[in-house]
């Protein structure tokens, strides 16, 4: 691969990780419920390794050449994130002023639905996609799944440092304020559910 390359996809993809989202939003409304942002983090993490190795075994090529296929993706992840948004906003407690993660606050759900949040994010997969393969470099004699495997590996890391720190500035600073907490926390999950919305409304458009 082109040092070149990589450093203009690794550029890129800050500037994307930074950009608030569902997974911006999953992982501070978990910090603030549970002060646990390690668990989230890492589900993040885990649907990203999950999508990376999909994506390199083939699954971009399938959702290129079967427009379904990106249809089927983008509705279940806009109806998980409404779900999840409705979740986190349902579960908002006058009492304790946090925001509860939907049914379970054990480390496996967290971990388990921080990984559905990124693995079924429709712009993750996009990026993948359409973005992803304009870094890769088909004659340079390196397989092209192995390039994806290390840019994909890139934004990864990305993710795990920019969303590790995200929670844990969330969790520290709010923590201590109940009403800006339940405030933030009420805005993560109503981020979510206007995502999940706009991704219909896209696809929606999209077929007409």
């Amino acid at each position: 691969m082109r040092p070149g390359a990589v450093a203009a996809f690794l550029t890129i993809d800050v500037v994307l990780v930074l950009t608030p989202g569902p997974d911006w939003a999953y992982v501070i409304a978990v910090g603030l419920r549970d002060r646990i942002v390690l668990p989230a983090v890492a589900g993040i993490v885990v649907g990203y390794v999950a999508l990376t190795g999909a994506v390199a075994g083939g699954l971009a090529v399938l959702i290129v050449t079967s427009p379904s296929g990106l249809t089927v993706v983008t509705l279940t992840g806009a109806a998980y994130l409404i779900w999840l948004g409705t979740s986190v906003v349902s579960g908002l407690s006058d009492a304790s002023s946090t925001a509860r993660v939907p049914r379970t606050a054990s480390a496996f759900g967290v971990v388990a639905r921080g990984a559905a949040t990124s693995g079924l994010n429709p712009k993750a997969l996009l990026l993948f996609v359409a973005v992803l393969p304009q870094f890769v470099d088909r004659h340079g004699g390196v397989p092209v799944a192995a390039q994806i495997g290390v840019l994909g590996a890139i934004h990864t890391a990305n993710c795990g440092v920019a969303y590790l720190g995200l929670g844990t500035l969330a969790r520290n600073t709010l923590v201590s304020r109940p009403t800006a907490a339940c405030a933030v926390t009420r805005a993560s999950g109503v981020a979510m559910i206007v995502l999940g919305a706009l991704l219909l409304l896209e696809r929606a458009l999209a077929s007409v």
